[in-house]
């Protein structure tokens, strides 16, 4: 069953429809990258997705158990608060806050957690450090981690590379790689980069106030979509 799934779907902002007749899903272990020029409604699409933004229109339909709050979000770097004064191992413990429930203190086992995946992103080390200290690329992985700490199943992640440089930017793209193929997560990442996007991910959805396409990467590098936006060199 897959794990979300968008039936004409529509959604505004500030009253103008931005982006409609959404038809498509994510399934497990699937890599998807949203891609589309600026203002054609890919934020508001993983606002969407993750219920804090809800629909013009149609409907999404969360499948095999899949709660919104169990969708690990990474958000664009202007969002994240950069100065936070908590150590990372706070920040990335945080992720576990939607699983505690009511309970008024982490458990051994979130902790566990905690640690496990600052050991996955190599950030272990920095347990103790200050958050606002640390560089942009040490930031982004606290922060995936901390994302990592609230799912088993789905990570969202708007524009997560933003800003970066371009040896880092491939770092992380490698790392996400490694997850979605390691972990059997399903990723979904929206990204100015469609060739990057195309090279890693298993299927494309672009968007330009409707649905432009959806279908695999294969697919999408002979499409015309693809081809236009890949600079023709793909082949036919």
């Amino acid at each position: 069953m897959a794990l979300i799934k968008c039936e004409n779907v529509s959604i505004g902002y500030e009253g103008q429809t931005v982006v409609k007749d959404l038809n498509f899903t994510i399934e497990h272990g699937d890599y998807l990258c949203i891609v589309g020029e600026n203002g054609s409604g890919k934020s508001t699409l993983v606002k969407s997705l993750l219920g804090l933004k809800s629909v013009e229109r149609g409907k999404i339909i969360y499948g095999d158990g899949l709660k919104q709050t169990q969708i690990g979000y990474l958000p664009q770097q202007t969002d994240v608060q950069k100065d936070f004064p908590a150590s990372v191992g706070e920040v990335v413990l945080s992720g576990r806050l939607n699983s505690r429930g009511m309970r008024p203190f982490y458990t051994g086992a979130d902790r566990k957690e905690a640690a496990e995946k600052m050991e996955m992103l190599g950030i272990q080390d920095l347990a103790k450090q200050c958050f606002r200290d640390l560089s942009g690329g040490q930031k982004q992985r606290v922060l995936l981690a901390r994302a990592l700490c609230a799912t088993k199943s789905m990570l969202l992640l708007d524009e997560p590379v933003t800003g970066l440089d371009p040896i880092v930017t491939a770092e992380f793209y490698q790392l996400i790689r490694r997850i979605n193929r390691e972990s059997k997560i399903a990723v979904v990442m929206v990204s100015h980069d469609i060739e990057s996007a195309v090279e890693d991910a298993s299927h494309i959805l672009h968007l330009q106030e409707s649905m432009l396409f959806f279908g695999t990467a294969e697919d999408y590098r002979r499409s015309s979509v693809g081809r236009k936006f890949l600079g023709g060199g793909a082949d036919v």
